[in-house]
């Protein structure tokens, strides 16, 4: 296709001096070159945040074949983790660049799913090490130091956390026949609080439901914790089914029973 021919107002066409000659055509030039950059830099971001959410997934699916708390990580599943991190971390540092100043807020849709994904999956390892949270400033200093976790990425992420943990214990009473931190699968430690995964479960959600967000309009948590409140709900009341039916008829069904939590129920009283 032949290019285009520049025309004066009367239809003569332009020579070549008269049309580089504008004085418009560096200032356009600039906006181009930057537009071009702003392009480019926003795809790394976005597939360096898939890379991510994709090991972070491959992370997840190796620590639920984990089936006790407060224990070491079997060390297949702790090596092929620790190389997944070290992939993550050379993605976060590989587009640290493109995050700096500024840049970290405008390009924050772009990487926030990934963080999101990041911060379940490093928070699911703690719980299995020691049965704890773990705080916003720990999962912040597993990051690049270039790299910013936001408040709203940490709550999002724990709140996708929970559905883990609800996978993770029936799961466990599954093959086990007891609820995971219970006294039946681990000796309590002298002066220790025996707690259980549905504790714990039962005190996210409480935590989850003072949450105010009244004052985060337009932020990605205004926009999802409503949604992501009604799913965190919905998996510790599965626990809790699960958890009533292995005490009420437990001993009438065999070993490696898996609850069907997939029809329809009466809703279960939460306390």
């Amino acid at each position: 296709m032949m290019p285009g021919i520049k025309r004066a107002r009367d239809g003569v066409e332009k020579k070549e001096s008269e049309i580089s000659a504008s004085p418009f055509m560096p200032m356009f030039e600039t906006f181009r070159s930057e537009l071009d950059e702003h392009h480019d830099r926003k795809e790394r971001i976005i597939k360096a945040s898939r890379d991510i959410t994709a090991a972070s997934k491959k992370m997840i699916f190796a620590l639920q074949r984990v089936r006790t708390l407060r224990s070491d990580i079997p060390p297949k599943i702790a090596q092929e983790n620790r190389e997944r991190a070290a992939a993550m971390l050379n993605q976060f540092t590989a587009i640290s660049a493109d995050l700096k100043g500024i840049n970290a807020w405008r390009y924050q849709r772009q990487i926030s799913g990934g963080i999101q994904e990041y911060m379940e999956a490093i928070t699911f390892d703690h719980y299995l090490r020691h049965q704890t949270l773990m705080t916003i400033e720990e999962a912040s200093a597993t990051l690049p130091d270039i790299i910013e976790l936001t408040g709203d990425d940490y709550v999002l992420g724990i709140f996708d956390l929970v559905g883990e943990l609800m996978r993770f214990a029936i799961t466990t009473m599954a093959t086990t026949g007891a609820l995971a931190g219970s006294s039946k699968t681990r000796e309590s430690r002298e002066g220790a609080i025996d707690r259980d995964i549905l504790m714990d479960m039962r005190e996210l959600r409480m935590s989850f439901e003072e949450l105010d967000t009244t004052s985060c309009g337009g932020t990605s948590l205004a926009k999802d914790v409503e949604k992501k409140m009604e799913v965190m709900k919905t998996c510790v009341e599965k626990v809790e089914t699960a958890v009533y039916g292995m005490i009420i008829r437990g001993q009438e069904r065999p070993k490696g029973w898996v609850p069907d939590l997939s029809g329809d129920r009466a809703p279960v009283e939460s306390y």
